[in-house]
């Protein structure tokens, strides 16, 4: 067995030793329903799809995903087992890529149990189902983002409360970015080019297209370069807190 399932298995296993991941996936699914049947007007729109449901999934992962994310390596800091888990033979770059693969499958459990959701639409009527499993990827794919954020921030740090709010805010710019009130600010003294890249940066207009429909490489691309930029910068985190 590698190095990498072994962290992988011991990081999930220890999310259902504690009732973390119980009340994270409850918490998860009750406000999608709230958010999908109530303040996204389901059955008033009277339109087979989801819609509703995917559209409060970035604001939704911007507090979820950093409750997760912040316990990753600052809790292994504060009580001291970083030290210890980095003295084992492994690398850190199968720490890293460990955990977070153990945080992301288990976000992408709780996303396959809404699964009631997606039957509900199908009942009521004829939804493009090819529509919906692109959504799902691409909610994944941004759940991923926000993760190897959190995670990186929370190598940083040996306090959770602090990964969580630095993880908060810094998601937040990434999802603000795309915006034309942010775009605004910056028009007049940037050029066009800048401002397109800045754009570019932002989780909801990469997300927004994907759950559309459109698997565009771009924008399947995006997401996997934000994965692997937080989770090097995660790397170098961790090799220079133990250079330390």
């Amino acid at each position: 067995m590698s190095n990498l399932s072994v962290v992988l298995k011991r990081e999930l296993a220890s999310y259902f030793a504690t009732p973390v991941a119980y009340v994270f996936i409850v918490i998860y699914l009750i406000m999608s329903a709230v958010f999908t049947f109530y303040l996204g007007g389901f059955f008033e729109r009277e339109i087979a799809d989801l819609e509703p449901f995917f559209r409060f999934h970035p604001w939704l992962y911007l507090f979820l995903v950093p409750a997760i994310g912040m316990r990753l390596w600052a809790e292994e800091r504060k009580f001291g087992t970083v030290e210890l888990l980095l003295t084992l033979p492994i690398t850190a770059t199968e720490a890293v890529l460990g955990k977070f693969l153990a945080a992301w499958l288990f976000i992408g459990l709780a996303l396959v149990l809404t699964f009631p959701i997606w039957i509900t639409v199908n009942i009521l009527g004829d939804p493009d189902n090819g529509v919906i499993v692109a959504a799902y990827l691409g909610s994944w794919l941004m759940a991923g983002g926000f993760l190897a954020i959190s995670a990186c921030l929370s190598a940083a740090t040996r306090t959770q409360v602090v990964a969580f709010i630095l993880s908060v805010v810094v998601c937040f710019l990434f999802l603000l970015s795309g915006l034309p009130m942010v775009l605004d600010l910056f028009r007049g003294w940037l050029p066009q080019a800048i401002i397109d890249g800045i754009a570019n940066l932002s989780f909801l207009v990469h997300f927004t297209s994907i759950s559309r429909g459109v698997l565009d490489v771009r924008d399947l691309l995006y997401f996997v370069l934000v994965i692997g930029f937080w989770l090097a910068a995660n790397r170098v985190v961790l090799e220079l807190k133990k250079a330390d």
